[in-house]
């Protein structure tokens, strides 16, 4: 076993040799984060990661209710001279510029009595705002106001216990008798939870009830200013110093990235602010909480930051989330020491047979198992290793990897298909028998094992590799029971779910992961499959025909990186225009951060929940875009740990005047930049210029392969009439004088859809029980 302290050291010491051969410049390091960022340019404009954490002040009066004069004295540039009063049933909501989180406080200036309080009501949503907030639990359709009772003149602010993962707005009121919902008190601190086990250390002995609505009487309060303490992404005081970045001609595409990248930095939370499943943390804490309360101090892990499904709500590590999520960290902030705790929070749990847990705590002490979620852990080691080629934690995981494999690999049996028991997934009903999904990921998962059997060089594993390989040629013959041709599709299991089954489904997320994981090898197959995927879109997105109703930012997820496979990034790009730009300014969603999930005809409701106030708007695994468009549309793929060697196959698409982007690990930047240009004479060429490691060497593929030395590279081709060519290699900064941007190229129409139509006869048949998640 290797103790912290040795891994940090070896880490620090792999750093700094890296660094010294690549001239001291352009590395990331695993446990210390750069503190500016790695690639400055126009594009960080688009960040939304706040300046200042320790202060965010709302920035627009959303909305005012009865007695509250002067509520502008509240906004980030108002006069701090002047002051904002509330009285008894006065309201006041405030809009922030973006999707935030943490501790809310205020400047007292007065006050009329010792009872005097504020009620506090969050909503990441605008269609939720006013004296409820939206919900983290489905007990009630909404939470409980937060009160705050006022302490005195000067700063106050909610206890610790309290941070509300995300919003985006915060009402402010003080209630009037009899009129409002009752609430529950922050200044009646929950004392926590009791250890869950030896390896985490709890706050306290249980939660304490919280009392209900003090007795009333005519209040007033004066506020000279209300912010927000943001303990979120805890990692880097400058959230701003990413470690990678996207730019191109499409303002929706960078938009995009950059809300991926800030969703997942808001979801990274320190470990101590856990699980807003406060049902489920009963069976742990005891906690005596209220329906509709919610606090945030459930210990889930150890250390000091850890990547979670969602801000808001759970608030606890997901594999599934982390499939999509952990890519996407790499590539935008390398904020990988999250990643790697909430890895450890999982596999503390590992049960006795092997099987991993469904999530991390409050998880894992009561058998919770889902097949696909099993696997998406082994796929969370081989991304962590991948981009942190941290050797000293995979060798101290590495037995209780290949016993969790063995118990998925155990479950592929004479057909050749993976044979699911559980029934847990992300949500999506039809989990049963012989299914595409799990025998996708399952493929993948023995690939990826058979890597890191190379990277880690073990000898008993690698004597277990033809056995491995024959299980995968097998799924290779096997899958072929699910196609059905009619369709262009796979069905979703032997069955009633598959090929002229009573309920045949053609799931979003089996057939993309058919094409993600390689199991599909032919590529006229692949192309039927991602023609067949596009030809289902809806006005507002992909649909996951699997979970009827739904549209899954996840599953779409896989989807993106399903067209970039058959090599159609043309279509992946198209859908996260559609898809992911209805995202940000669609009405009812956020403009900063992705969404759990939404309707079919665009509704912000997420059909696993009765109550639309519940939907998580910002969820890591919504986030697909983010890992896309740099290592599919940009091309850049680590082929071995860090980047020694690397593959890059770059496309622009016809939805592309210009793209370019890059990200860095431990041995040093990766950089593409693809530009379609004019030559004075009028000629019409495509640049592309990329930069990597000077200690790495790659492959780069545009029609033709070259392999090449780390350095920089520019290959170009020159335009015909019928818009192809050949690709060159050529020197660096090749005839770059004599080009322009070719201002002629216009952006090609989206092309029109219907809206979905919602079955409401079948959608509360699935909504998700009380106690069952994700």
């Amino acid at each position: 076993m290797f103790s912290n302290t040795y891994e940090k050291l070896f880490l620090n010491a792999q750093y700094i040799f890296h660094l010294i051969l690549d001239g001291g410049r352009n590395a990331v390091s695993l446990n210390s984060l750069p503190t500016k960022t790695l690639f400055p340019g126009p594009w960080e404009e688009n960040i939304k990661a706040p300046i200042v954490k320790s202060a965010i002040y709302p920035i627009k009066v959303w909305n005012t209710e009865g007695e509250a004069s002067k509520p502008e004295a509240l906004l980030e540039w108002a006069d701090k001279g002047t002051s904002t009063q509330l009285g008894s049933g006065g309201l006041i909501s405030l809009e922030f510029s973006e999707n935030i989180a943490g501790r809310v406080c205020f400047d007292i200036q007065s006050f009329s009595s010792s009872q005097s309080y504020l009620a506090l009501a969050y909503s990441e949503s605008p269609n939720f705002v006013g004296r409820l907030p939206d919900a983290t639990t489905d007990r009630q359709e909404r939470d409980l106001p937060l009160y705050l009772g006022i302490n005195g003149t000067g700063t106050n602010c909610v206890g610790p216990d309290f941070v509300r993962g995300a919003f985006k707005y915060l009402t402010v009121y003080i209630p009037e008798a009899d009129s409002d919902h009752d609430g529950f008190w922050s200044d009646e601190k929950p004392s926590g939870q009791v250890p869950l086990v030896d390896h985490f250390q709890g706050h306290g002995s249980k939660q304490k009830h919280l009392g209900l609505h003090k007795e009333h009487e005519t209040l007033s309060v004066s506020i000279t200013s209300v912010w927000v303490n943001c303990t979120a992404f805890p990692s880097n005081p400058n959230p701003r110093a990413y470690t990678g970045y996207f730019d191109s001609s499409s303002t929706v595409l960078n938009r995009i990235w950059y809300a991926g990248a800030y969703t997942l930095q808001i979801t990274t939370i320190d470990p101590r602010e856990g699980s807003a499943l406060i049902d489920y943390n009963r069976r742990l804490d005891n906690n005596e909480s209220p329906p509709g309360s919610w606090y945030s101090n459930f210990t889930i892990a150890n250390g000091s930051a850890i990547t979670t499904d969602g801000a808001k709500r759970d608030r606890m590590a997901y594999p599934g989330d982390m499939a999509i999520a952990v890519p996407g960290i790499a590539v935008s902030t390398f904020d990988m020491v999250a990643v790697r705790t909430a890895l450890d929070s999982i596999f503390i749990r590992q049960y006795e047979d092997g099987s991993l847990p469904y999530a991390g705590p409050p998880m894992g002490y009561t058998n919770e198992f889902s097949d696909t979620y099993h696997m998406h852990s082994l796929l969370g080691v081989y991304n962590y290793i991948l981009y942190t080629d941290d050797l000293p934690w995979l060798r101290d995981h590495w037995g209780a990897y290949l016993k969790a494999f063995e118990v998925c690999l155990a479950k592929v049996d004479l057909t050749g298909l993976y044979h699911v028991t559980s029934r847990h997934d992300w949500l999506r009903p039809g989990m049963t028998g012989h299914n595409l999904e799990a025998t996708s990921i399952m493929y993948y998962v023995i690939n990826l094992t058979v890597r890191l059997t190379d990277i880690l060089g073990d000898p008993y594993a690698k004597a277990q590799v033809p056995r491995w390989e024959s299980i995968a040629a097998r799924m290779r013959r096997g899958v072929e029971i699910l196609y059905c041709p009619e369709s262009g599709l796979y069905g979703d299991n032997v069955g009633r779910r598959g090929c002229g089954g009573s309920e045949e489904c053609h799931p979003q997320d089996g057939n993309s992961w058919a094409l993600v994981s390689g199991l599909v090898t032919s590529p006229e197959r692949r192309t039927t499959v991602s023609q067949s995927l596009r030809s289902r879109w809806l006005k507002f997105g992909a649909p996951a025909t699997e979970f009827p109703n739904v549209i899954s930012p996840f599953a779409s997820s896989f989807e993106l990186l399903a067209h970039s496979v058959a090599g159609n990034d043309d279509a992946a790009v198209e859908l996260m225009k559609l898809m992911w730009g209805y995202m940000l300014d669609g009405p009812g969603f956020t403009n900063s951060t992705l969404v759990e999930g939404y309707r079919v005809d665009g509704d912000i409701q997420y059909p696993a929940y009765w109550s639309r106030a519940r939907n998580s708007h910002a969820h890591g695994w919504s986030t697909g875009p983010t890992m896309a468009l740099l290592t599919k549309i940009l091309g850049i793929e680590l082929v071995t740990p860090i980047g020694k060697t690397w593959r890059i196959e770059p496309g622009l698409t016809k939805w592309l005047r210009r793209a370019r982007g890059g990200y860095a690990t431990l041995l040093g930047k990766f950089e593409v930049i693809m530009r379609r240009m004019r030559f004075q004479d009028g000629g019409i060429v495509e640049v592309v210029d990329l930069e990597t490691p000077r200690r790495s060497e790659g492959t780069v593929v545009l029609g033709i392969e070259w392999n090449v030395k780390g350095g920089k590279h520019r290959f170009t081709r020159e335009l015909k009439d019928d818009g192809e060519g050949t690709w060159e290699k050529v020197a660096p900064g090749w005839r770059e004088e004599e080009m322009v941007e070719d201002e002629n190229w216009v952006e090609p129409e989206m092309e029109e859809r219907e809206a979905g139509v919602v079955d409401w006869e079948i959608m509360p048949k699935l909504y998700v029980g009380v106690g069952l998640v994700e």
